[in-house]
């Protein structure tokens, strides 16, 4: 109310300040009027000039009216608000007095709720130690994952930092891994990053996209189970090394359904090459070298460790007889091999079971088969 009053008060002080404004604007067309009068009747001025004089004067007549009439009402709302502050100071005063009941309606709640506080501590006090007894009883999960082995049965005493028997085994599935074994012979081709596909055996023949993450540097005999390195390895035992594959790329339906401890094969993508000759890994045999055209003479026979080695090759069409050439061999895939030298393009290799090539004779006359995929194939 009070803010009232001293925005009315300014209102009028303007409004005072536009009705002063509007007499001297009053004054000057009076003059101007009487002016413009004496030179209309000396012939100097026209009449329509004296006519503007005469609207002028009527124009500010008019704004000082209005001005009178807005000063009016500005008082007015000073008197309306005067009013109100007044009704506000006796609201106060009725106010102050209910303000003191509240006061001492407030103390009297205080002193209550001091005695409700104070019992309120001994309950906590209480259940705070009924909370440390049964948090001793609980234990939470580090991690969210699930779980793989409850090795703890019940009835066992779990006592914490005395118990050596775990109580859960829990397995973080946020990020999948696979153990795999890399026989020593073809460990050097593995590197991190290389990409896999893996096929677990619980999805059939779904494959998961994978990368190598893991290559130990320690190998470990094939007898051996998994789950830890041993030092002590026979030397003269085969040797694989374990080769750990994140998986990056699998459906949510596979991902739900992985669980620790399933079987899995991985095939890692070693080395790539594009353009290259290439024939199915049935193709290619190993023969023992032709003996000598003349024997050896006695006594120059190379040693048993100069034995020469087995020649790698396949047999080749020759018109309808096979013909078997030497190859030199590159990088394996799933189901084919490189060729780096002993064949051209264009040339048709006889395949089949290593069993029916290994006994194949050059020069036996072969036909070929016509498979339902609609790939060749050649038989005796």
């Amino acid at each position: 109310a009070l803010q009232q009053v001293a925005s009315a008060r300014q209102l009028v002080v303007a409004a005072q300040t536009e009705i002063d404004r509007a007499q001297v604007d009053l004054n000057t067309a009076n003059r101007e009027l009487k002016r413009t009068a004496e030179l209309v009747e000396a012939g100097v001025e026209s009449r329509s000039i004296f006519d503007a004089a005469k609207d002028r004067v009527e124009t500010a007549q008019v704004a000082l009216r209005n001005a009178q009439a807005r000063l009016k009402s500005q008082q007015l709302s000073i008197n309306e608000a005067n009013a109100r502050v007044n009704e506000a100071r006796a609201r106060a005063k009725q106010q102050e007095v209910a303000v003191k009941d509240a006061r001492r309606g407030v103390d009297t709640a205080n002193y209550s709720a001091d005695a409700s506080s104070k019992r309120s501590e001994q309950q906590a006090a209480v259940l705070s130690g009924q909370r440390s007894q049964r948090d001793k009883t609980l234990q939470v999960a580090p991690i969210n994952g699930v779980i793989a082995d409850i090795p703890s049965k019940v009835g066992t005493f779990a006592v914490a930092g005395l118990s050596t028997t775990p109580l859960l085994t829990i397995a973080d599935m946020s990020t999948v891994n696979v153990e795999v074994k890399v026989d020593e012979t073809e460990i050097d081709k593995v590197e991190v990053g290389q990409p896999v596909k893996v096929k677990v055996d619980a999805f059939g023949e779904k494959e998961i996209v994978g990368k190598v993450t893991q290559k130990t540097p320690l190998a470990v005999g094939k007898s051996q189970t998994s789950g830890g390195l041993s030092v002590n390895i026979n030397v003269q035992e085969a040797k694989e090394f374990r080769v750990v594959i994140e998986l990056v790329e699998m459906a949510e339906d596979v991902r739900d359904g992985l669980r620790p401890g399933m079987s899995a094969t991985a095939v890692i993508t070693t080395k790539t090459q594009e353009n290259v000759i290439a024939v199915p890994l049935q193709a290619v045999i190993e023969k023992k070298p032709e003996a000598a055209a003349s024997p050896a003479i006695q006594g120059d026979a190379p040693p048993t460790s100069d034995k020469p080695k087995n020649i790698k090759g396949v047999y080749v069409l020759d018109g309808s007889k096979t013909k078997f050439v030497e190859v030199e061999t590159g990088i394996t895939g799933e189901s084919d091999i490189q060729i780096i030298a002993g064949l051209s393009e264009g040339q048709e290799v006889v395949t089949g079971p290593s069993r029916v090539l290994n006994t194949l004779k050059e020069g036996t006359v072969v036909k070929r088969q016509i498979k339902k995929e609609g790939a060749e194939t050649a038989s005796k």
